[in-house]
């Protein structure tokens, strides 16, 4: 029996390298090494080529390469109840804290406005505004929302949070359901998007949602970008709702040379950048989940076909 790889850019030596160094006895195959996929009873993939799962008849699991798994549910050769895990990372987890500080905090003191203002010789002192006297609205309260909550809240932020259903984080007014969105959206200055991408948050960005936020709210989107309907984030931005919005993810990436994000000024663009799976970090997480498969234990970090995440 054996691990199989797949990814979409078929970087595969640095998983390969991770794996063996903690057992260079490992059976770890990518496509090109592998010679019978009957021998094949897990799947570990990054944004593989639909139609990638056809044809492994012995296998038990597919997995993330890291912590989004809207990626598996998009290939229709998925194999209906098969088992799936995710990554979930102090790395991944710590890199996202970090970003999103950094993303707040700039939108805050105008950092991304001096930025366009340098190129034009522009000096030109803004207002700016404190930490404690703004509240930032998490969409997505799972691993990644509680820890970045918990950065904030000790960065001083006002936080309120809203998911399926109530949480209990330090500093955090929990909103949950459809019921309370409105009124979590009513106060969010800053709003942070890190959902799941399902079926109920594809296209959640949007102007019906954008036109319940305060004037001039702020937009940082670190999920998915199927959360983000383009035309009506640009719509708002143009019309002075929005104050700006830092994008992390897009629907085709990389983001296409013409599309109209990369002129608009008040668009901080990152390529994908927030939160990156290291395989030096995670190689030992994949190696132990194999040995709990081998010997008939319950996996970790396993995945709700219901739920999608």
């Amino acid at each position: 029996m054996s691990l199989l790889l797949i990814r979409n850019d078929k970087n595969y030596e640095p998983w390969l390298k991770a794996i063996k160094k903690i057992d260079p006895d490992f059976p770890v195959f990518t496509p090109e090494s592998l010679k019978n996929k009957e021998d094949v009873n897990m799947i570990l993939a990054w944004k593989a080529p639909h139609g990638s799962f056809d044809n492994y008849p012995n296998n038990k699991v597919i997995g993330s390469m890291g912590a989004g798994v809207d990626h598996l549910f998009e290939d229709p050769s998925l194999p209906e109840n098969i088992k799936m895990t995710r990554i979930v990372d102090e790395n991944l987890i710590g890199d996202m804290q970090e970003f999103v500080l950094a993303q707040t905090l700039n939108a805050i003191k105008n950092l991304n406005t001096y930025t366009t203002f340098q190129k034009e010789h522009n000096w030109k002192p803004i207002p700016y505004k404190r930490a404690p006297d703004v509240t930032v609205g998490i969409m997505g309260l799972g691993v990644l929302g509680e820890a970045v909550a918990k950065t904030l809240h000790r960065n001083n932020f006002k936080l309120t949070g809203w998911a399926n259903s109530k949480k209990d984080i330090d500093g955090l007014e929990s909103f949950a359901g459809d019921e309370q969105l409105d009124d979590f959206l009513a106060t969010t200055e800053i709003l942070v998007c890190l959902l799941p991408l399902t079926e109920e948050t594809k296209n959640i960005l949007n102007k019906n949602l954008f036109k319940k936020l305060p004037d001039n709210a702020y937009i940082i989107n670190v999920a998915r970008g199927g959360h983000v309907v383009d035309d009506d984030l640009t719509e708002a931005l143009k019309n002075g709702k929005l104050s700006g919005a830092a994008l992390d993810v897009f629907h085709t990436e990389p983001l296409p040379e013409d599309h109209p994000f990369w002129d608009n000024e008040k668009i901080l663009i990152t390529p994908h950048t927030a939160s990156k799976s290291d395989p030096s970090s995670i190689a030992d997480q994949v190696v132990e989940n194999y040995k709990r498969l081998q010997s008939g234990e319950e996996l970790k970090n396993t995945v709700s076909r219901e739920k999608n995440y």
